[in-house]
């Protein structure tokens, strides 16, 4: 098969959350197990950094590759979704994985995933995993894809767990209470192994100690401490939310040295170094043209109050969702004095650009629905001035058609 027809075969055969919702969601290990022993279990070759949250541990997990790689580490990274090729997923020095590696591994995989009807997520974290190992990685950084005790990827025993903001997000699977969610994202947390925690919440906290004493596991909340501010090459203002963190982390590896120039140039260098996307990323001037993956209540709010304290004219928002998310949690969040462009991004989960709009207009937001993302994109930066700012999000699937 050519890499296009595997992944067209990946991505027909296989479930995939982010395009499926609820009924691609594999609520045990065993699948995944079953596969890594079949693989040899690679991913016990190499260490590793396991990163979960809600929000902010994609951009964590690229902050800590980044300083890993100017340290001069052989560095993996695996993270999901992709914005713009599959490929994305899985690095090494911020180099993507061949498209040949990519198609040998399904091939001569192929039989078991039919035979065990693997998760899409399932075999992309095995390929992953072994794609690590045969490269013989010095460390990879692991990010959760959903939730963490359950998670594919939590069959590592890393060195370091890290486990970022915590908001209400896939409250249908991970529960509906922001307790409920700590403790999912707490499985992670590995006997003996310590765990650091961006942010500090009366609400999180009890949950994260319990499970942190049940295992022995030193535990750390990140806020509390108090760090050296550094520069760092994502524009984001939240992003500070996130650098505790990753220092708290860096502080914590044995084994690997890491000096304070390291940290310099691997905060700064983090775009260049990784390849990291969608993250307050600026993609046109004149008009200032921002697009961000945000897409829940907590990571939303830290975007919009980005976007409201710009100096612009007028702001237009290019606005796409997935039907199973709760916008009576987000559409308070959005300014009124905005244009609004409401469409639909192009998966089987999108939700209905008329059925969007309607949700704003019943609250006197002001807009015009377009059939596609691109069409949405295009009036706004047809009818956009120069000093004018458009703002694209609401979903990962959005900024990807985009980019």
């Amino acid at each position: 098969m050519t890499y296009k027809e595997t992944l067209d075969w990946m991505f027909a055969q296989l479930p995939m959350y982010q395009n499926k919702g609820k009924i691609a969601f594999n609520s045990k290990l065993d699948g995944i197990i079953s596969f890594a022993n079949h693989l040899g279990n690679p991913h016990q070759n190499f260490k590793s950094i396991h990163v979960a949250g809600t929000n902010g541990k994609g951009s964590s997990s690229h902050l800590l590759a980044s300083v890993l790689q100017e340290a001069g580490y052989k560095v993996g990274l695996y993270t999901s979704p992709h914005l713009k090729d599959f490929r994305e997923r899985i690095r090494i020095n911020g180099k993507k994985i061949s498209k040949n590696w990519v198609v040998a591994f399904v091939e001569n995989n192929r039989s078991f995933f039919e035979m065990h009807q693997l998760s899409f997520f399932e075999m992309t974290v095995g390929m992953a995993f072994s794609y690590f190992d045969k490269e013989k990685v010095d460390i990879a950084v692991i990010e959760v894809g959903l939730g963490g005790r359950l998670d594919s990827t939590n069959i590592i025993t890393p060195e370091v767990s890290l486990i970022t903001n915590i908001g209400l997000d896939h409250t249908d699977i991970l529960g509906d209470t922001i307790p409920k969610i700590a403790w999912e994202k707490a499985g992670i947390i590995k006997p003996n192994t310590p765990v650091v925690i961006s942010e500090f919440s009366e609400e999180t906290a009890p949950v994260f100690n319990d499970v942190a004493a049940e295992l022995n596991s030193e535990i750390i909340f990140a806020d509390k401490k108090s760090y050296k501010t550094y520069q760092i090459g994502l524009l984001g203002s939240y992003q500070k939310r996130n650098i505790k963190g990753v220092l708290g982390v860096l502080n914590l590896l044995k084994d690997f040295k890491i000096e304070e120039q390291h940290k310099i140039d691997g905060f700064k260098r983090v775009v260049e170094n990784t390849g990291l996307m969608g993250r307050w990323q600026k993609i046109g001037e004149q008009p200032l043209i921002i697009c961000d993956t945000a897409h829940n209540k907590d990571g939303l709010s830290y975007v919009l109050e980005q976007v409201k304290a710009q100096d612009f004219e007028k702001l237009h928002i290019v606005l796409g969702v997935v039907k199973d998310k709760d916008i009576s949690e987000i559409l308070p969040l959005f300014p009124k004095n905005a244009t609004y462009y409401f469409c639909k991004p192009k998966i089987f989960r999108g939700m209905d650009e008329n059925v969007l709009a309607k949700l704003f207009y019943d609250f006197n937001y002001k807009g015009n629905v377009y059939q596609s993302v691109n069409k949405a994109f295009n009036a706004a930066k047809k009818q956009a001035k120069k000093n004018d700012l458009i703002y694209v999000g609401g979903s990962n699937f959005v900024v990807a058609e985009i980019l």
